[in-house]
């Protein structure tokens, strides 16, 4: 009997040293799962496997040691209790995420929905090679957003009102990049030193300083045999809708210009920075 490891591969199932057997992977978006789902995936791991998961280093779960003739039945034994597994081979992989703004005191942007949007869109598809998203709430950057062939970093625009302001200076005491400084009852702010992390908005005691989510884009990441880091070719986004097609051009980019086996950044530095550039920017219009 033949086997089709290229098509188990696909389905998540990793070929191990030990002969017919394999790793599962679990799709994981943003790190996150429900207790429910964990229970099941230790009810697989004890029925399937050797009683262990293994962590990946992006957030996900694998079963190791599941046998060739069960990888059908440990599929439906998970899908039916909420678990997917996972894909490999060259398409969009898990979507990674940090806890962001809804539990994280510096997150910036709600990163796990964004996480899920983008998996709900993206997850499994098609592509020359690998393509990994990775979306981190602030400029603490745990994620590492720029190793990320598409990395997504939140932060915060700033609006002031001089109406609220103390001229306290905590602002400008919590600035990391000196782009506040508060003098003589005098607030001044230089936008070109602005990082966007938002450290003043949440600091201010008066509510002179708040914060809009935005979202930097980094593109063309990799952390493996090749390391290089993601380029940020535009000012920060502020709107989901043209986020989404920025990622959509920048996947139809991938899809259209790229050679089999190749990585993203491969195909950018062949065809050009400023092509990849230009195909973004219509879509950002």
């Amino acid at each position: 009997m033949s086997i089709d490891y290229k098509a188990l591969k696909n389905g998540g199932f990793m070929r191990q040293k030990q002969k017919n057997n394999f790793s599962l992977r679990l799709k994981v978006v943003g790190g996150a799962l429900t207790s429910d789902q964990l229970r099941t995936i230790a009810d697989a791991a004890d029925k399937f496997g050797r009683q262990g998961v293994h962590l990946t280093s992006r957030q996900g779960l694998e079963i190791p040691f599941v046998k060739l003739k069960q990888t059908e039945e440990i599929k439906e034994f998970l899908t039916q209790n909420g678990v997917s597994p996972g894909v490999c081979g060259p398409r969009v992989r898990t979507v990674t995420a940090c806890q962001g703004e809804k539990i994280c005191p510096s997150g910036c942007i709600d990163t796990f929905s964004l996480a899920k949007a983008i998996s709900d869109r993206y997850f499994g598809r098609q592509l020359p090679h690998k393509f990994k998203f990775g979306v981190t709430g602030c400029q603490n950057n745990c994620l590492k957003a720029e190793e990320n062939d598409l990395g997504i970093k939140g932060g915060y625009e700033i609006e002031y009102s001089s109406d609220n302001c103390s001229f306290c200076s905590v602002c400008a005491k919590s600035c990391r990049t000196g782009a506040i400084k508060v003098k003589d009852k005098k607030f001044d702010f230089n936008q070109k030193k602005c990082n966007y992390c938002g450290r003043c908005a949440k600091a201010c005691p008066a509510n002179a300083l708040n914060g809009k989510s935005i979202y930097l884009l980094s593109f063309g990441g990799l952390f493996g045999n090749r390391i290089a880091q993601g380029r940020q070719l535009f000012p920060p986004v502020n709107d989901k809708n043209k986020l989404f097609k920025i990622f959509d051009a920048a996947l139809d980019f991938f899809s259209a210009h790229g050679h089999p086996g190749e990585r993203f950044l491969t195909t950018i530095e062949r065809d050009g920075w400023d092509q990849l550039e230009s195909c973004l920017k219509v879509a950002a219009v």
